[in-house]
This record gives C-alpha cells, sequence and structure tokens, in this order.
C-alpha cells in the first residue's frame, strides 16, 4: 500500500475546519457545561472542578480537556460529568497551565497533584480519560516515569484516551512547534510512545472513524505499541464520529463511550 506524504502538517492536524459547524463547538460547550453547573455547583480541587454523586462514591472518574494544550478549560467540559455520576462516580475535571505560559512537563504535573488530591477522598477505582492533548495527558500520566504517588497510580484500573496525540514528533512540523516548546528533546520526553506503561490496569483507545487521518494513526499506533503491557489493550473506531464530538458520549451513562471507561467495576 502506498501512503502519500504530508506537505501540509498544520492541516494535518486542523480539525475545525474539516467538520461542518465546527466553530459553533465551543460555544455549544459552553453553553451545555453552564446549564449542568447551574444544577449542581461543582466544588474547587486546584485549578479543576470536583463533582460527587449522590451517596457514596464508587470511585474516580478523571477526564482532561482537550485544546491543543492552548485553549479550553475545565468549564468547557462540565456537563461530560454527567454519565460517570449517574453511575455513582465521582468526577474531577483538571485544570492546567496552558502554552506558551505552561509547559507540557508542568501541565502533566499540575493534572497529577489534582489527581492525587481528589483520590484522597475518594476510595476506590481510578477510570483516567481525556481528549486530544487530554487524551496525551492521560496516557502521559500512566507512563513509566509517572509523577503520581505510586499509591494513586496502582488505583487507575482503566486509561482510555479519546482521540489523543501519543507520538508528538510531527507536531514539530507545526506552527504550534514554538508555544509547545517542542524540541527534538522534548518532544520525546513527553510522547507516551517512547515510554512504557503501568502494567496492572486495563488500556482502551477511543477515536472517531471520521477523524482526520493522523488522528486514527496516532491511536492505532500507541495500541500496537504498548499491547501485551496493560492487563488488557482495546481499540475502539467509533462510526461517525468526528474528533469534536467524539467525546459526547460521556455525558450519557449508557453510551459505549461511558461503558467502556466504567463498565465492569
Amino acid at each position: 500500500m502506498t501512503v502519500p506524504g504530508i506537505t501540509d502538517w498544520d492541516d494535518a492536524y486542523a480539525n475545525i475546519v474539516h467538520i461542518p459547524g465546527g466553530a459553533e463547538f465551543p460555544d455549544r460547550w459552553l453553553r451545555d457545561a453552564a446549564a449542568f453547573r447551574a444544577t449542581r455547583a461543582p466544588e474547587a480541587v486546584g485549578g479543576g472542578e470536583f463533582h460527587l454523586p449522590e451517596g457514596a462514591p464508587r470511585g474516580l472518574m478523571v477526564f482532561i480537556h482537550g485544546g491543543y494544550w492552548m485553549k479550553f478549560g475545565p468549564a468547557w467540559f462540565s456537563h461530560l460529568a454527567q454519565g460517570a455520576l449517574a453511575r455513582g462516580w465521582a468526577v474531577l475535571l483538571p485544570g492546567y497551565p496552558l502554552a506558551p505560559t505552561g509547559t507540557l512537563s508542568g501541565m502533566r504535573d499540575a493534572v497529577a497533584a489534582q489527581v492525587a488530591a481528589a483520590a484522597e477522598r475518594v476510595a476506590g477505582p481510578i477510570a483516567l480519560t481525556g481528549h486530544s492533548a487530554g487524551g496525551h495527558l492521560a496516557a502521559r500520566l500512566i507512563c513509566d516515569d509517572s509523577p503520581l504517588p505510586a499509591p494513586v497510580l496502582a488505583r487507575i484500573r482503566r486509561c482510555l484516551p479519546i482521540s489523543g496525540l501519543f507520538d508528538l514528533r510531527p507536531l514539530q512540523q507545526t506552527a504550534m512547534r514554538g508555544d509547545l516548546g517542542l524540541t527534538d528533546e522534548v518532544a520525546r520526553r513527553e510522547s507516551p510512545l517512547f515510554h512504557l506503561p503501568a502494567r496492572d490496569l486495563d488500556l482502551h483507545i477511543w477515536v472517531g472513524a471520521d477523524e482526520r487521518a493522523v488522528f486514527v494513526q496516532q491511536s492505532r499506533l500507541i495500541h500496537a505499541a504498548w499491547a501485551g503491557w496493560p492487563d488488557r489493550t482495546d481499540l475502539t473506531v467509533e462510526p461517525g464520529r468526528h474528533h469534536l464530538d467524539v467525546i459526547d458520549g460521556l455525558a450519557d451513562p449508557a453510551h459505549p463511550l461511558t461503558e467502556a471507561l466504567l463498565g465492569g467495576f
């Protein structure tokens, strides 16, 4: 099979401009998130949002937001806590310092600190997920050099990166390189691909079938590279989903995405 070379890496990794109505998604997320918070205000944990279910939590679900490490925050995605809350899980939506002020390692460490703080308040398993740049950070937290305290890392029973970025070297060919500080050393150090994952957990890679080809490639790459290390490794390419709506299922307790993240506990 012949694969043509990529001549425009910025376009290859562009999402919004290739999705009909893509520019409207951030405002829709904000509206949905605000409407949800109006029904139940979250607590603050570090720079993140912390939501508790009715009754004793079954565990802690963590969702790390995307935005190419440069945009958005937990307040855009509060509504995605609904699925886990309905299933009896506490939910943490961490914040992190955005680039260019924030560094990739600083983002990783900020999220780890919030996960550790939330874990002190919630017993039971931890299910870790994130979207796009957040998928990268979720995978980064289960790597062999994870900044998480060992007892917290041991409680992560499932990691489900959604449309994540696992090899950062291609982004060195984009205009994001400067804002993200992607030197050769940083790109290799912060790429999950060049680490080994924790073994005692389930890994489920999730990506939309209608995404840009490079995102499907990134998901297939980490699935192949890490297969055999965790207890179980799965890959789902969800039909009919693109980069911006692939996370919508988290708001539904019965959606296959929520089931893949929380089922079996």
